[in-house]
């Protein structure tokens, strides 16, 4: 049995298949996440939703994970082929008690992995990771008889759940492109029956991913939805992830807009209808969330907290926000706009009552924005068992650095965040963010400057400056 531990990681569990896990340790996973459930909710037999998207191993790494499950004693309903947010929806619309999603989502091919959670709208923070992985490793299992039903069609109920509250007037043209990954076959379908004119990029299933992965931070695939927004003169374009939680937006002019900015601006939308309400971004974003005319004039708060989906979700939870954005793509809406997951096609609907709502292109719309520039995020190698320590190294270097006064491109740093990693900001308002990857062996970085483009590429000479004298750091993924 192969199961390896670094794949327990912060919020879910991501392995290289048959290289870091076999099926008898997924079968194991299973074993200890039914476990888990059993002890969570106190119930003999808890009713699990489980899916599985589209990549050649998928449903043999889902048979093996429902195999652990029943031995546990958990009652299976399967719906079969899915979004991660078709699964989380099935939990609400058919009151389950957890669920499992097999997927990697955008990582590359020969990843699997599975997100999971109990509390209905929640997928599991560090504590439940490292309980789950403990349970795992130990073979603290229950048993117990399970069983396991297909529920037919769900597809079909979650796509008509979306069709149906979000009619919208005003014929926009869209540019949806899903990578060949299972956003394929909901997003066309459900952007078409809310109204839109839908041109289709790479949305036939295909799980070799010819072309590019399906990840919306990816320039290869912005570029590619750049060029056919252009060509089709359309009003928009979304690049969906490859299990449809995230959203990637370029606008009627072929330019990137960058999520978090995406975020910015349906938060002001949301903030005239619903005054006084608490936004949570992740620490990649903007920082012109804090100093926004359009939210303070509102009454409207925003909260800088950890990257990733299940840090934010849970922070939108707890704060009982009414959204949340993250940089990555990744939006949550709260009651009554939604249950708190992330959803990259309900929230490229969002985006679709903005444009309902104001007679503007979007290019128009983003230019009401203060002008900021803004990286990419940029991924460097870093070994999974090193990470953390360098970043805690850096956090100890730019702390003294700000104590010394030591300045960044002339200017002094006033302020750090170290919620998730380092945030340091300058006087001007420009920033740069160093972390540890949560789901792969790397560091992020993300620089923006306020006042110049120039001034963001120097932020990120300086970074990369001090990562490079760790000796611990690699190739990039993509770097300005």
């Amino acid at each position: 049995m192969l199961i390896n531990s670094n794949g327990f990681r912060e919020y879910d569990a991501r392995w290289l298949y048959k290289k870091d896990i076999d099926l008898e340790g997924i079968e194991n996973l299973g074993k200890g996440l039914g476990s888990q459930i059993v002890n969570h909710t106190k119930k003999t037999n808890p009713r699990v939703i489980v899916g599985h998207d589209y990549r050649s191993y998928s449903e043999e790494i889902k048979s093996a994970l429902k195999k652990g499950l029943m031995s546990t004693g958990c009652y299976i309903e399967d719906v079969d082929l899915a979004l991660s947010p078709t699964v989380y929806f099935a939990q609400f619309n058919l009151n389950a008690d957890a669920i499992a999603m097999v997927t990697a989502s955008h990582n590359e091919n020969g990843w699997t992995g599975v997100k999971m959670g109990i509390k209905k709208g929640l997928t599991h923070a560090p504590e439940e990771m490292n309980e789950l992985k403990d349970i795992t490793l130990n073979k603290k299992f229950i048993l117990g008889e399970g069983s396991e039903k297909k529920i037919e069609n769900f597809k079909k109920i979650y796509i008509n759940d979306l069709i149906s509250k979000n009619k919208i007037n005003k014929k926009i043209k869209a540019v949806v492109a899903c990578g060949n990954g299972t956003a394929g076959i909901f997003a066309p379908e459900i952007l078409r029956g809310i109204g839109c004119e839908v041109i289709e990029l790479d949305c036939e299933l295909d799980w070799t991913f010819p072309k590019y992965n399906p990840n919306p931070e990816d320039l290869k695939m912005l570029n590619e939805i750049a060029k056919t927004v252009k060509e089709h003169k359309a009003d928009i374009g979304f690049g969906f992830d490859g299990d449809g939680d995230r959203v990637g937006v370029v606008g009627n002019n072929g330019e990137e807009i960058f999520s978090d900015k995406i975020g910015l601006l349906i938060a002001r939308n949301l903030s005239t209808t619903h005054k006084g309400s608490k936004f949570v971004v992740d620490v990649k974003s903007t920082g012109l969330y804090e100093k926004d005319k359009v939210l303070l004039e509102n009454k409207c708060e925003t909260i800088y907290w950890k990257t990733g989906h299940s840090h934010i979700k849970r922070k939108v939870n707890k704060e009982k926000a009414l959204a949340g954005f993250e940089k990555s793509g990744h939006f949550f809406f709260n009651q009554p706009l939604g249950y708190g997951y992330d959803d990259g096609i309900n929230s490229a609907i969002h985006v679709c009552h903005l444009l309902n709502n104001q007679n503007k292109k979007i290019s128009e719309i983003i230019e009401e924005l203060p002008k900021t520039y803004q990286t990419p995020t940029m991924a460097p190698f870093c070994k999974d068992e090193e990470k953390y320590k360098v970043v805690e190294q850096l956090v100890e270097q730019i702390k003294e650095l700000k104590t010394k006064k030591n300045k960044v491109d002339g200017l002094d740093i006033q302020k750090i965040l170290t919620v998730n990693g380092i945030r340091f900001s300058l006087s001007d308002g420009s920033w740069g963010l160093i972390r540890a990857s949560s789901n792969k062996p790397s560091l992020v970085v993300v620089t923006e400057s306020p006042t110049s483009d120039d001034r963001k590429k120097k932020i990120f000479s300086f970074i990369d400056d001090l990562l490079q004298k760790t000796g611990k750091i690699g190739e990039y993924d993509q770097k300005i």
